[in-house]
């Protein structure tokens, strides 16, 4: 009986050599780990695009953060240097109301002079008020108060007013031939525009 040949469905129970089943268990593995790598391999792409989208994202948060710092900072000079100025300006032409209301009595100096004329008698008194219309201008003058006499200068818009405009021979035209009121500027900007006469044209 050991020579009888072994019907179909017993073949099917004899078992298969130990290396058909190992090369066949490989192969399986094999499959799942490929199945594994590709699915590792989809995931890790998904997490790159995603880390390339956030690092674009804060990329872009930090550009807008830069520029808002940067305008920040320049609006923060631009009122440090706007307040710097405004207190030079308070530095420069805090007494220009205070030099306004001193003009007039400058004015009056002068007037007091000229009507004292060359009389002998009120020298004496003439040199006085000379004296102290000089230490007047000198006080003035420590504040960059400057007086504008345009006696036979050119006519100029800037610093003068022509009070009137009278035919004159002997002077060249738009030239200030008498001052009815000295001008004053204070450290250059003008105070008081000199009240003058011009020669026509």
């Amino acid at each position: 009986m050991a020579n009888e040949e072994l019907n179909p469905v017993e073949e099917q129970k004899v078992e298969q050599p130990e290396e058909v089943v190992a090369a066949e268990e490989a192969q399986e593995e094999n499959a799942e780990q490929g199945e594994a790598e590709q699915v590792a391999a989809e995931e890790t792409a998904q997490d790159a695009d995603k880390l390339a989208a956030d690092l674009a994202a804060a990329v872009a948060e930090v550009e807008t953060l830069k520029d808002q710092i940067l305008r920040v900072q320049a609006d923060a000079q631009n009122v440090r240097r706007r307040a710097e100025q405004d207190v030079e300006k308070a530095h420069k032409f805090g007494v220009e109301k205070f030099a306004n209301e001193m003009l007039p009595i400058v004015d009056s100096l002068e007037r007091a002079i000229e009507a004292f004329g060359d009389d002998e008698a009120v020298k004496p008194m003439k040199e006085g008020v000379e004296m102290t219309m000089n230490m007047f201008l000198s006080g003035l003058a420590k504040f960059q108060m400057e007086q504008v006499n345009p006696m036979g200068e050119a006519f100029d818009p800037a610093l003068h007013q022509a009070m009137s405009m009278v035919e004159s021979p002997d002077a060249k035209p738009n030239t200030v031939i008498a001052v009815m009121q000295k001008g004053y500027t204070l450290h250059g900007r003008l105070v008081r525009p000199a009240m003058v006469v011009v020669a026509k044209a």
